[in-house]
């Protein structure tokens, strides 16, 4: 039902205007007049157990284990052994330490991690995470929004020993002492998603996997919190069968009997296997949606990236992220043929339930395309399945800009009421999620070009 309006929809897309590159756009009316309410933050954790096979998840948990992101093997596991204890120090915002304290509580309750605050923020500590700008993070590593470093405490201490052996992963057999550091002056989802994942790979896996549909350890930065899938390897990782200094073979050997005692339903799923990801395919994406590169050369990668799913004979996520990589990046230039990318996009996550929150992101794509058109209830019955969906996976950001949208498709079939509710609503989250009083603005003024009703002044 749904794919044929779709369809339908598509047909008078063609000499459209194109939907504006973003997150999404939403629409409010005279957006520098609104009193911004206040930020609004999740406080449920609801994460969703694997649903994959074990002999799967081993398979994974090896090649995080044992691998940098660079695609150098590591020879042996690393990690800490003992409790772990963290401070925080540098400016931290007043979101980060909240944050960091959920984040912390949910490690010990859903990894069994032994992880807690230090005693006091000035003495030592095994993990130190330091606020810093984004300036000063841009001029260590320019294409990096947040990184963790073994051996230091400090950026101070990293710029000075980052070309040496005490900074490098491959060198260490038990964890002792490592250093985070975040933009303390960025939104603070972005500073809650930094703290998720650098905290993650300081304690555990150091490797990402575009294969992965369901984890943080993913390169494609679609989840934003640890994932059940995320905190089962973590609690493997720590397991008592499990120490400092075993080698791939050894760690293969006691994972089967490991998994089985953490995550028995894995025992009765069929094992599917899924494909290698090319280092070709993961360059051609990381051009794509990296920093520092031009559109041309962008649109280019993101058609080298579908053509290599295509040869691999990919059915799965990879594929579909391939599509909507290409489809963000022909928005402005060819909005039709982004359209159909989203289209197909879309079809193949309705396939993959693990990956329902990519298919919430294209969802908002095709929402803007409809509300560009004036098909408001269209617009609603693609954004009303993937609120819950967002919510659960904790994404403001994504959560604000369907609200928006919403809002925005409730003004077109006449809800006038309604959407101004929603709207407001939506920005609350959207304080979380953007950040700055002006970047909330933004986001609404850049839907206010959208909606059809603005050309009419309706």
């Amino acid at each position: 039902m749904r794919r044929g309006i779709l369809i339908s929809l598509f047909a008078v897309l063609v000499g459209c205007t194109a939907a504006p590159q973003g997150d999404m756009p939403t629409r409010a009316a005279s957006p520098d007049a609104i009193v911004l309410p206040p930020m609004k933050a999740f406080s449920d954790d609801r994460p969703t157990p694997p649903a994959r096979a074990n002999r799967d998840i081993a398979r994974d948990f090896l090649d995080l284990s044992f691998e940098l992101e660079s695609g150098r093997k590591l020879d042996h596991l690393s990690r800490f052994e003992g409790p772990i204890s963290v401070r925080v120090t540098g400016d931290a915002p007043p979101t980060l330490v909240p944050d960091l304290t959920r984040l912390i509580a949910r490690l010990r309750r859903e990894a069994g991690i032994d992880i807690g605050r230090a005693g006091s923020e000035a003495g030592p500590a095994n993990i130190t995470i330091e606020a810093v700008s984004r300036q000063d993070i841009r001029r260590v590593l320019p294409k990096a929004a947040c990184f963790v470093v073994p051996n230091v405490s400090s950026l101070r201490e990293y710029s000075r020993l980052r070309h040496s052996r005490e900074t490098s992963w491959s060198e260490l057999t038990v964890r002792r002492r490592i250093a985070i550091f975040v933009p303390g002056d960025s939104a603070p989802q972005e500073i809650r998603d930094c703290l998720h994942e650098e905290l993650a790979q300081a304690i555990g896996p150091l490797n990402d996997l575009y294969r992965l549909p369901d984890s943080v350890f993913n390169d494609d930065n679609v989840h934003a919190v640890l994932t059940g899938f995320d905190m089962l390897v973590l609690r493997a990782y720590y397991d008592p069968e499990l120490r400092s200094g075993m080698t791939r073979e050894e760690v293969a050997k006691r994972l089967p009997a490991i998994l089985s005692r953490l995550n028995p339903h894995g025992d009765r799923v069929p094992a599917r296997g899924v494909s290698p990801t090319p280092r070709a395919w993961i360059r051609a994406i990381q051009t794509a949606l990296g920093p520092g590169t031009g559109p041309s050369l962008r649109r280019n990668s993101a058609r080298q990236a579908l053509a290599i799913a295509e040869a691999q004979g990919w059915r799965d996520h990879r594929l579909a992220f391939s599509h909507f990589a290409l489809g963000r990046l022909l928005q402005l230039s060819e909005p039709e043929a982004a359209f159909g990318h989203f289209l197909t996009a879309d079809r193949l996550y309705a396939h993959a339930p693990e990956a329902a929150l990519h298919r919430a992101y294209t969802a908002a794509q095709l929402a803007a395309y409809a509300v560009n058109q004036g098909h408001g209830a269209l617009a609603l019955e693609l954004i009303e399945p993937q609120m819950a969906i967002v919510e659960r996976h904790q994404n403001a950001a994504l959560l604000a800009t369907l609200m928006m949208l919403r809002a925005e498709a409730l003004m077109l079939t006449g809800r006038a009421d309604e959407a101004r509710a929603v709207r407001l609503d939506s920005i609350g989250w959207a304080r979380y999620g953007f950040g700055a009083d002006w970047a909330v603005r933004a986001k609404l003024r850049e839907i206010a070009a959208l909606s059809p009703r603005q050309a009419t002044g309706g």
